[in-house]
């Protein structure tokens, strides 16, 4: 079935409630109000923490090889 034009809201209730009760009344929302921008985006944090745990890691890799044969011996 084609469609001459859409129906508005009031035209659907209408055809899905079959009738009209005085007491629903249609409100239009206002758009949402766009976000703030941040300074830093997640894939910026993403980066700079897996940047940090390879910097960690590589402060400490006598103590991780140490860490890692205690594992395999275990």
């Amino acid at each position: 079935m084609r469609r001459l034009r859409t129906l508005s809201e009031a035209e659907c209730y209408v055809r899905c409630y079959g009738g009209w009760d005085p007491t629903v009344t249609i409100v239009k929302i206002e758009p949402r109000r766009p976000r703030y921008e941040l300074s830093v985006s997640g894939e910026d944090l993403r980066r700079e923490f897996e940047a940090r745990i390879d910097a960690r890691t590589d402060e400490f890799p006598a103590e991780l090889d140490a860490a890692e044969a205690a594992a395999e011996a275990a």
